[in-house]
């Protein structure tokens, strides 16, 4: 019989990036499970998936909101199309468990397994849980966080389902090459490289400061810059390199970074841990997201670890500033590079890998009885 694992989430590539680093252990571990991911109509989101050659199955999806708008009234429909949709799919292909790594497209498949008896395992990367996760919470056999903290923002009566495992990252980021990166990139000799990620669908705000400030360092530092595939524009300026999305040459650009400028999501930052790189933060704000990522910049500025620039207040000669005084004191970059390190206390992937396998194997256990 089939051994049948499905993974679901999505949004953004911070959702799906952790999911994939937790496939690849599966895989390794046991090449005969069959693992797919269910996810929404973004082209983005199955580009991802399926440059990892995971099989994708996409679903109607709409966002969850907590304040009041009229397309609240369109999506609960195509949640509600969602639903049917996901229970079609899990009918079909009688998985053995259900992985949530978050997002709103997670909620219709959580609620399909639900109502199969599927069980479900969910994950959250950020210190307090988003809406979807708070929902998916309630009905998973064990919910993953990245911090001890994270466990006081769940009822009493999860907490005990509550597994601490750090935010998964995949293999290809501790492979990155920091030579090969400057190859790549054509970095001069010597000179200092600024790495600026503005998202995988792109950041208004992070992309504007960047071009300003790779003006302003021209001469002194080589800017790399993801710019998200909806802002990009072809730089013609020496020492400025801009791209839509690294994709495959991103964990040997990210070796090469001596500083990367990006926003804060969870994902982001575990994989800047993963390499013990100093970083300048510059957070989604309140008005733009639930400020999970102030919380999550917050975390990064008390050990050490980053520089934050208030979001929305932050202008290109802080943002010059903040990267000068970092790379002009090679002892103070080391320091932030090792408190940026000090958050990967384990192999996260492996944990959640270790908790799926134990599940599956519990699931098996009860059907051959």
């Amino acid at each position: 019989m089939r051994k049948v694992v499905l993974f679901t989430g999505g949004g953004s590539g911070g959702h799906v990036f952790p999911g994939v680093a937790v496939i690849e252990k599966l895989r390794r571990s046991d090449p005969s499970l069959d693992i797919r991911w269910i996810g929404s109509r973004s082209p983005l989101e199955q580009d991802i998936v399926r440059r990892f050659a995971i099989p994708f199955l996409s679903i109607p999806s709409g966002k969850l909101r907590r304040y009041l708008s009229p397309r609240n009234v369109v999506d609960l429909f195509k949640i509600a199309a969602g639903v049917v949709k996901s229970l079609s799919i899990l009918s079909r292909v009688k998985p053995r468990l259900l992985f949530s790594k978050g997002g709103f497209v997670s909620v219709p498949p959580v609620l399909a397994a639900r109502l199969l008896g599927v069980p479900v395992v969910s994950h959250e990367s950020d210190f307090d849980p988003g809406l979807a996760t708070r929902i998916n919470s309630r009905f998973s056999a064990a919910i993953c966080v990245a911090y001890e903290e994270t466990r006081s923002s769940f009822p009493e009566a999860l907490r005990s389902r509550v597994v601490v495992t750090g935010n998964p990252v995949r293999s290809e980021i501790f492979a990155g090459d920091r030579a090969h990166g400057r190859a790549l990139l054509g970095v001069p000799d010597r000179m200092p490289v600024v790495l600026v990620l503005g998202g995988s669908q792109g950041s208004q705000e992070v992309n504007g400061l960047a071009e300003e400030a790779a003006e302003l360092l021209r001469g002194s530092v080589f800017v790399a810059h993801q710019t998200g595939r909806a802002d990009f524009r072809q730089s013609h300026r020496e020492n400025y390199v801009t791209a839509d999305f690294f994709a495959d040459s991103y964990p040997d650009v990210l070796a090469a970074a001596d500083v990367v400028v990006c926003r804060s999501g969870a994902g982001t930052l575990w994989e800047l841990s993963a390499l013990g790189k100093p970083s300048v933060l510059i957070p989604l704000g309140r008005a733009s997201s639930r400020g999970d990522q102030l919380r999550n910049a917050d975390h990064y500025r008390r050990i050490g670890a980053a520089v934050v620039l208030e979001p929305g207040r932050a202008g290109a000669k802080a943002l010059v500033e903040a990267i000068a005084s970092m790379l002009a004191d090679p002892e103070r970059l080391r320091s932030m590079g090792q408190a940026a390190a000090s958050v990967m206390r384990s192999d996260a992937s492996e944990t959640i890998a270790d908790l799926i396998r134990a599940r599956i194997g519990a699931v098996h256990a009860d059907n051959s009885a």
